[in-house]
């Protein structure tokens, strides 16, 4: 498989059958990624969409959870992105799997199974995420930077007492306890997307946010995802009769204190 736009050109076979792999090159920083999908396209899209954000990179692509394990194994990712309906394996079932085997890394599905029991499941073996498939690439990128930011308050904890300790657990929730912006984002635009939201009877679409707000709809989708993150915001879908179902959103709970991303 050829590498991702952005990434390395160079790609490897490693000694795990069926699992590319990208040359290692990255620095401490870098959070290194497996993409597990059963379907070859799929997998090259969400090992681009990854490699457009920072500081992720891809190190392997599986198809199988046979696959997957051996990747793990042999690549240590710092997070795996799983699908759930692999061939010879569900994917919640390779999760037990992987920490029998010493492995700590994190775990985020990515898939279409929407049952709750499915949901649930996945919550008891601590994945860090949940994507529904199909989706588009801000929505996974808000997951992402959401993700980085949480990893690196829990890498840069410091345990002396149990007010540290809470604080490493609210972390564990993500942006919504500290209203910490994932970079690239303003405070300024943020109030602005969120005052529309909650000024709207009913649900907003990204493109009339992006027109009430005065941004682009690309900006306006990854502030209002960014709300959806972190619990400020329910998304419903609104189907056409042609294309993709519209993401429309809706403002729930109390106004969110939003800070700047940390340099």
């Amino acid at each position: 498989m050829n590498g991702a736009p952005g990434g390395s050109d160079t790609t490897a076979t490693t000694a795990t059958s069926g699992v590319s792999a990208s040359d290692p090159s990255a620095t401490s920083d870098t959070i290194d990624v497996l993409v597990v999908d059963d379907d070859f396209m799929v997998a090259r899209v969400h090992r681009t969409f990854v490699e457009r954000v920072e500081p992720f990179r891809v190190v392997g692509v599986a198809h199988t959870g046979e696959q997957a394990a051996r990747a793990v194994d042999e690549l240590r990712p710092d997070l795996v992105l799983l699908d759930l309906y692999l061939p010879d394996i569900f994917g919640l079932d390779l999760i037990p799997r992987l920490r029998a085997a010493g492995h700590d890394g994190d775990v985020m599905v990515i898939s279409a199974a929407r049952e709750a029991d499915t949901v649930r499941g996945a919550v008891r073996n601590g994945v860090v995420d949940y994507l529904l498939k199909p989706f588009e690439f801000e929505e996974l990128r808000a997951r992402l930077e959401r993700y980085a930011q949480q990893r690196g308050r829990l890498l840069a904890a410091v345990v002396r007492g149990q007010a540290d300790v809470d604080r490493v657990l609210a972390g564990a929730s993500g942006p919504a306890s500290t209203g910490t912006l994932p970079k690239g984002m303003s405070v300024e635009t943020a109030e602005l997307v969120e005052r529309a939201l909650r000024g709207t009877e009913g649900t907003l679409s990204a493109a009339e946010c992006a027109t009430s707000v005065g941004v682009s709809r690309v900006s306006a989708r990854r502030y209002l995802e960014y709300f959806h993150t972190i619990g400020s915001a329910e998304v419903s879908l609104r189907y056409g009769v042609t294309g993709r179902p519209e993401r429309r959103y809706r403002f729930r709970g109390q106004p969110t204190r939003l800070r700047p991303a940390q340099p």
